[in-house]
């Protein structure tokens, strides 16, 4: 096979469930076979992933490595992919048939961009969701309007719905081995920061929920959530270096890293502790980061059931909101009186944050 045009890139750990859901909707692409290889990063599974993904072979090109999570899985992949274009995928996602056809003629028709993100459809069970995209103009990240625009545009490029041009993907590495998930979000803020992006409005991408979601079962224990806090940690810390490698200026870093920076100290508030006024400060900038647009009537309500953070210990008011907003009494009252805001954007409309 000639140079391929496109290369999708599998990454997958223990998805025995979901492998070959992933990888037939990759096969039944509208798009010329020919001009597509699929490459699986398999990151040391311990269960029949890499013999469900050596049924597709020779069609399918299968790596195996030891585990070391989604970075190392990236850094593996990455320089192995021969097509011009690299479409990601996780093993447990899957992709809607007119995926690639679409995403490469936005390429074709923007030939300055080297990202592409697009909307998806959150799935969990049989339940459904469908996320579309605002409509973004081609940009880049170049102030600090753009760079807030961007961190509020930031789930559209979750790595099955991310798409870059292969030089840049590899200029981004390597990713920091830390980020045993979150990898996606370390190559896409510096890929966006070093080019122009676009992000469709199409839903192209199922993103399945489920109990094996690194990211979404990390927060399902207190060893989960350190986990979680300090894969945020390295996030955060490898952005700020990688940024400013690439001497992006230090005002636009820090609104890039602001959400990212709050995240990581949310967590670390709720599993060490610390003064009061750290917690309130945390909420609030993550609440003015994503609810600008809430009504009057949600921010009052914001700030009045912020009032016990004034005084309780971080860990006390954290399982305090945690067992509040787990009653059926809380969720009836939350609706009548101040829905929760959607995750605001810049034109005036919202959507809703992965």
């Amino acid at each position: 096979m000639s140079r391929p045009i496109v290369t999708a890139l599998v990454d997958t750990y223990n998805h025995e469930e979901f492998i070959e859901q992933a990888l037939n909707s990759v096969l039944s692409q509208d798009f010329p076979p020919g001009e597509m290889e699929i490459l699986v990063v398999d990151d040391g599974s311990t269960d029949r992933t890499p013999d469900i993904v050596r049924r597709f072979e020779p069609r399918v090109r299968l790596i195996r490595k030891t585990n070391g999570g989604q970075a190392s899985a990236f850094n593996t992949g990455v320089p192995e992919a021969r097509g011009e274009i690299i479409a990601f995928l996780d093993g447990d996602d899957w992709w809607v048939p007119r995926k690639i056809i679409t995403v490469t003629e936005a390429f074709r028709e923007n030939p300055d961009i080297d990202m592409v993100g697009h909307g998806f459809v959150q799935t969990s069970g049989r339940e459904q969701q469908t996320i579309s995209a605002p409509i973004l103009k081609p940009m880049s990240i170049e102030s600090i309007a753009t760079a807030k625009i961007f961190r509020l545009y930031r789930c559209y490029f979750g790595t099955s719905r991310l798409a870059l041009r292969a030089t840049v993907a590899r200029s981004v590495l390597p990713v920091p081995p830390a980020l045993i998930f979150e990898a996606d979000e370390y190559i896409f803020t510096l890929a966006a920061k070093l080019s122009r992006f676009v992000i469709l409005p199409d839903a192209l991408t199922f993103y399945r929920v489920h109990r094996g979601n690194l990211f979404l079962a990390a927060g399902s224990s207190r060893g989960g959530l350190r986990k979680k806090q300090q894969v945020l940690a390295g996030l955060a810390a490898g952005l700020r270096k990688g940024l400013a490698a690439h001497c992006t200026p230090t005002e636009i870093a820090d609104c890039l890293l602001e959400i990212v920076e709050a995240e990581e100290l949310q967590l670390r508030l709720m599993l060490d502790g610390g003064p009061p006024w750290r917690t309130v400060q945390t909420e609030h900038t993550l609440y003015r980061i994503q609810h600008a647009r809430a009504s009057v009537q949600q921010k009052v309500f914001h700030h009045l059931a912020f009032l016990p953070a004034y005084v309780l210990p971080p860990q006390w008011f954290y399982r305090a909101r945690v067992w509040i907003t787990a009653q059926p009494w809380y969720a009836r009252a939350r609706r009548a009186v101040a829905p929760v805001p959607q995750i605001s954007t810049l034109d005036g409309s919202s959507h809703v944050h992965e």
